[in-house]
């Protein structure tokens, strides 16, 4: 009985428009490297932190790519960061894969650099379709289009809801949803880890 409407906008995009009231929640998966710690660095007091699910960053390549396939990380970086011949697609400015991705890259920039996706689904069919040679996304958009998978990184992914639409009927119904057992079992169905029970900070 509820519409929802989701703009893409990145974990920091998102945050800001939760600290602004401008939405009833914002998705994210930002790590504070200060603490080691993922997301709730970055609240104030005006924010709730909704605990999502776990999930797995890594680069993704077609499996028949000699270049990529059975390479460790560290070799990898090497590659990707010296071959010419090589295509990447970003992600977009603001984005937590973004931050990881520029982590990753330690100030280079491989050719595809400026290109950049507004989700994993859109690097993952980049990369099938041959218009790029790799990109950065969560392992399960991997495993559907059938693409090679090296991880990076164990995230973790929240929500953040604004206090004062906390009590809303349709944010209510969203986090009555994420603890139905159902819900639960569809996320690690798609390769998520979930902490029992589900709740708020």
């Amino acid at each position: 009985g509820y519409r929802a409407k989701f703009i893409p906008v990145g974990s920091q995009g998102g945050l800001a428009a939760a600290r602004r009231g401008e939405c009833d929640l914002a998705g994210m998966h930002l790590l504070d490297s200060a603490t080691g710690t993922y997301n709730a660095p970055y609240l104030d007091g005006s924010l709730r932190l909704v605990k999502g699910y776990g999930r797995r960053q890594g680069i993704l390549f077609r499996r028949d790519d000699t270049r990529f396939s059975g390479k460790p990380l560290e070799q990898l970086r090497e590659i990707i960061t010296n071959d010419a011949e090589l295509l990447m697609i970003n992600r977009n400015r603001g984005s937590g894969t973004r931050a990881l991705i520029d982590k990753l890259l330690a100030g280079a920039r491989p050719q595809g650099y400026l290109g950049e996706a507004k989700s994993h689904n859109a690097v993952a069919a980049a990369v099938a379709q041959h218009r790029v040679d790799w990109g950065v996304a969560i392992e399960p958009v991997a495993g559907a289009l059938k693409l090679g998978f090296l991880p990076i990184v164990d995230e973790q992914y929240d929500l953040v809801i604004p206090k004062a639409r906390l009590e809303r009927p349709p944010v209510q119904a969203l986090l009555r949803l994420l603890g139905q057992p159902e819900a639960r079992q569809a996320l690690r169905a798609l390769g998520m880890t979930l902490a029992e029970p589900t709740g708020t900070e």
